[in-house]
């Protein structure tokens, strides 16, 4: 039993028109992460099924209302033996509305696929949105674990195939 852990249940939401996506960065002020970029989410409420939240929690910090969302990833964030864990449902959707609403959570940029790799972004994210992004919609969801060192510093992301 001692290698059994609780886990929190949480969306990630990244939102494509044309070749850009649309991040969310961490407010300066934030307690975890602060001015990091990273897709939209949040936490799934109690009672709450994982689809709605997501749609949730994209319209909540973005003002959108997005309903073609496809699962694409399940991440599971292994923060080491003294955290609970978290299981991340990774969403894809595609927009042509660009009339996004900042949040408390962050200020959104709409950016060019090219370029995130010159934001300041979550560590494991560089990976995960490549592979996500490049995940047919008709195929099964990727799986995937990230494990962070007790110090935060080190980021590892490994996919299964």
């Amino acid at each position: 039993m001692i290698d059994r852990y609780t886990l929190y249940p949480r969306t990630l939401t990244f939102l494509l028109d044309g070749e850009d996506v649309l991040l969310i960065q961490r407010s300066p002020e934030a307690q975890l992460f602060p001015g990091m970029y990273n897709g939209v989410g949040g936490h799934i409420e109690r009672g709450e099924d994982v689809l709605s939240a997501a749609r949730r929690e994209v319209l909540e910090e973005t003002g959108l209302d997005v309903s073609n969302l496809t699962l694409r990833c399940l991440l599971h964030v292994d923060e080491g033996s003294e955290r609970p864990g978290v299981l991340v449902f990774v969403f894809v959707g595609h927009t042509h509305r660009r009339d996004v609403v900042d949040s408390n959570e962050g200020a959104l940029h709409w950016v060019p696929l090219g370029q995130v790799g010159q934001l300041n972004l979550m560590p494991d994210l560089p990976q995960l949105l490549a592979r996500v992004v490049a995940s047919p919609s008709d195929v099964s969801p990727i799986f995937a674990r990230s494990t962070i060192s007790p110090d935060g510093r080190v980021w590892e992301i490994q996919f299964v195939t």
